[in-house]
């Protein structure tokens, strides 16, 4: 989202784009550069009519290096953008330092341009870049493509050998329908969200000291208690939770599952459940092989690009809480017109905090609840992000 921000500022200054440096996530340690998720010479390409993209700065500019601006004040590093800037603040506050210096260094970048108030061109060119210019490299879309038909194969197979031997080369398209399960239950968000889990006295002593570690005490949800929390929509849904949610939704022991995840907190202890409701359950690792996963393994982001293209492939999409992936890949299925569920939270964790409620009372009242939740498109409302809601702006004719 980052990227295509960056690409209409460009855009806004009518300056030249150097192709963006990806901060390291300080959770996952990921240090993937911007072209080893993405085709750059694709991206290049996509938008060469928009605006003017290098790959690197010319040899006059090679001294703005991020040591250069980590060292002191400098003039050409632009930090002060406000969140949700407009078009005039770049104008007014950037347009004087690349006449000056002729490079302006824009960091930090995150959510730092408007969704409102912009004209039609940019918000054409925001969408632009996030469906068409940004591919993954080949490698991932291969392995990515070769989940994708192993998942379809209605053939049962135990083995990775097996399914490669057998589904890779006999089977070509594959008719076999999944759907895809992002399990945000990590250890950062576990921490962060400041809820209870049920492990005990043990695992929220665990959790209150790794997020001291991680974010000194600056957890505002802290203040509330679990149930509060649960109510307001603040508790991420863990894998035995989202797992009744789907079963009550209809989805059985026969649904192809897609576990898109990255380190389930618990491990294996904690999706057990899951697993019992979803036996076809698959993932990464159960689907490939060592020698297919060493170029992604290690690096969050290449897994994050495996596990994206595989959910924009699938039938059907579900997030168990919102985040940036669920955020990309709600918009991303609109803008193609597939389907997704988009839990509710708030009432989700009201349902699970009901301990007398019957089987049958949750499941009329699961489907009740997400009856307007199971992909009808939503037109972006006023401060709502055009990457999670396309429409109308990427998606109706001028």
């Amino acid at each position: 989202m980052g990227i295509c921000d960056a690409v209409a500022v460009a855009k806004i200054l009518n300056a030249t784009l150097v192709i963006p440096h990806l901060e390291v996530n300080p959770v996952w340690q990921d240090t993937s550069s911007f072209d080893e998720v993405f085709d750059v010479e694709h991206f290049i390409q996509i938008l060469k009519d928009d605006i003017s993209i290098v790959r690197d700065l010319p040899s006059e500019y090679s001294w703005s290096t991020r040591e250069y601006y980590a060292t002191a004040i400098r003039a050409t590093r632009i930090k002060t953008a406000p969140v949700h800037a407009s078009a005039n603040w770049y104008l007014e506050n950037v347009v004087p330092v690349l006449q000056s210096y002729g490079i302006a260094a824009i960091a930090p970048f995150s959510h730092r341009l408007a969704f409102d108030n912009m004209t039609e061109d940019i918000q054409r060119l925001r969408c632009k870049v996030n469906f068409q210019a940004l591919k993954f490299v080949p490698h991932i879309i291969e392995l990515g493509e070769a989940l994708v038909k192993r998942l379809r194969n209605p053939v049962l197979a135990n083995t990775v050998e097996y399914l490669r031997e057998v589904v890779d080369e006999h089977v070509k398209d594959g008719s076999g329908k999944y759907m895809t399960l992002h399990l945000r239950f990590d250890k950062d968000m576990a921490a962060h969200s400041a809820c209870d889990f049920g492990g005990g006295k043990a695992e929220r002593l665990a959790l209150a000291k790794y997020r001291q570690v991680l974010w000194q005490g600056r957890v505002l949800n802290s203040q509330f208690t679990d149930e509060e929390l649960r109510s307001q929509g603040r508790c991420p849904l863990t894998p035995e939770e989202i797992g009744l949610l789907l079963a009550a939704l209809g989805f059985d022991s026969n649904t192809r599952l897609y576990l898109a995840s990255h380190k389930v907190y618990g491990g294996e202890a904690r999706i057990s459940s899951l697993r019992k409701l979803f036996p076809l359950m698959e993932d990464k690792k159960s689907l490939a092989s060592e020698d297919e996963l060493a170029k992604v393994e290690g690096k969050a982001s290449l897994l994050a690009a495996v596990d994206y293209y595989v959910s924009m492939r699938s039938d059907v999409f579900i997030s168990a809480s919102p985040g940036n992936m669920h955020n990309a890949m709600v918009g991303h299925r609109t803008f193609e017109n597939l389907k997704t569920v988009r839990p509710s939270m708030g009432f989700s964790g009201q349902l699970f905090l009901n301990k007398s409620m019957g089987w049958s009372e949750f499941v009329r009242a699961v489907q009740a609840g997400h009856k307007n939740r199971q992909g009808q498109i939503r037109l972006r409302k006023p401060k709502q992000s055009i990457y999670t809601y396309p429409a109308p702006d990427c998606m109706c004719q001028g």
